[in-house]
């Protein structure tokens, strides 16, 4: 397992790019997107125009061809400011690299351009998060006009309806084929709908809605890779730039917070005494504990990064791993910010309890923390990363 190196040229422009976005779009829009629950439109059409939709996108088709390093340093300031646009562009990141190895030409260049938002459909209410065993089906239509029909209630869909396409899963058209098929799945097809709302605690504007495919026709050539080898492709494409840019959000959204309390532990003091919140040490103490996990989460980010760029025999282990610490560590982390500032941030001023609720997430978004754990154990004691029943 491999990841594309950046050098420290390529490495600078994203940031120059992403300033004026953040600063005139995304963090002013950060507040109503959250409050709303609305899709933050404004946002990633202002990326797009960035070209930073296209980041990851080869240079053969247009794109930026930047390796991981640099999208996840994206994705943690996007964090920083706004969960939900985060999220909606880490799916982007982590369906183009599917697209990139095994989808058409045409599509390629229109994310490269900033013309295409993607994303992935896994999670079905069959099977979770359990991403890796998908119930919905794939058959094959009337042979003269070669088509494939796929069938599917899906949970969860980051951008759902908003999407130009889906990276969608479904059992294999052969089941002896092998486990999961990978399909590229145009939005507005015939029998593609988005079926619910979402009001969720937090993310509360990433448009992650459920999806139902009822009697939805693709070409046979929208098939992505070949029939049963879905799961191969989820693991060794998807699930690297997934994790590593779900620890990359967990980090934006946990250093923003300690960034937070600090600033409000500085600036705000006690009439009564004259004495600013930082002096009193216990309270020093405890901003220090939160820096040092944020820190320690960059460190082991950095080292994941540095194991996949180079190829190294622990990379897989630490990409395993990478997501199950980031998770636990936002959410500690924002909690401890949160009982620093105390009634302070319980209000929306702040931007604490909105971090708190979105940082909620990284547990339970699958993988999750305890699926991830098992993982782990399984490769530490050389067993395969899932049994054969559930392959």
């Amino acid at each position: 397992m491999t990841a594309t190196v950046d050098n420290a040229q390529t490495a600078a422009e994203p940031a120059n790019l992403l300033d004026p976005v953040i600063d005139d779009v995304i963090r002013p829009q950060a507040p109503i997107v959250d409050r709303d629950g609305a899709f933050p439109r404004p946002g990633v059409d202002a990326l797009a125009a960035a070209g930073l939709l296209g980041l990851a996108s080869s240079t053969e088709v247009g794109g930026g061809g930047h390796g991981m390093r640099t999208v996840a340093g994206v994705i943690e300031r996007l964090a920083a400011e706004c969960g939900s646009t985060a999220m909606v562009v880490l799916m982007h990141y982590a369906a183009t690299a599917v697209i990139e190895a095994h989808g058409p030409r045409d599509v390629r260049a229109a994310i490269a351009a900033g013309d295409h938002l993607t994303t992935l459909a896994f999670s079905e209410y069959g099977s979770r998060s359990h991403f890796w065993s998908p119930t919905g089906t794939a058959s094959a239509a009337a042979a003269a006009d070669d088509t494939v029909l796929l069938e599917a209630r899906k949970s969860w869909v980051t951008s759902a309806g908003e999407a130009d396409s889906y990276v969608w899963s479904s059992l294999p058209l052969t089941r002896e084929a092998g486990p999961m098929t990978l399909w590229l799945v145009p939005a507005g097809s015939p029998g593609l709908s988005v079926t619910g709302d979402f009001d969720g605690l937090g993310l509360r504007g990433n448009g992650s809605r459920p999806m139902t495919a009822d009697g939805l026709r693709v070409p046979a050539a929208a098939m992505m890779a070949a029939d049963g080898a879905g799961l191969d492709t989820a693991l060794g494409a998807v699930l690297p730039w997934f994790l590593v840019l779900n620890a990359a959000f967990c980090l934006g959204l946990a250093d923003s917070a300690v960034t937070e309390a600090g600033r409000h532990l500085t600036r705000t003091t006690l009439t009564h005494t004259g004495a600013a919140l930082r002096d009193a040490p216990v309270t020093r103490r405890d901003l220090a504990r939160l820096m040092i996990r944020t820190d320690a989460l960059r460190a082991f980010l950095g080292d994941t990064l540095t194991a996949l760029e180079t190829g190294r025999d622990d990379a897989m282990l630490r990409v395993l791993q990478v997501k199950a610490l980031a998770g636990e560590t936002v959410a500690e982390v924002t909690d401890g910010a949160m009982q620093l500032c105390g009634g302070s941030a319980f209000r929306k001023e702040l931007g604490l309890e909105r971090r708190f609720r979105d940082a909620r997430a990284a547990r339970v978004m699958a993988p999750t923390t305890d699926a991830l754990h098992d993982f782990v154990g399984r490769v530490a004691t050389g067993l395969p990363l899932l049994d054969e029943a559930n392959r």
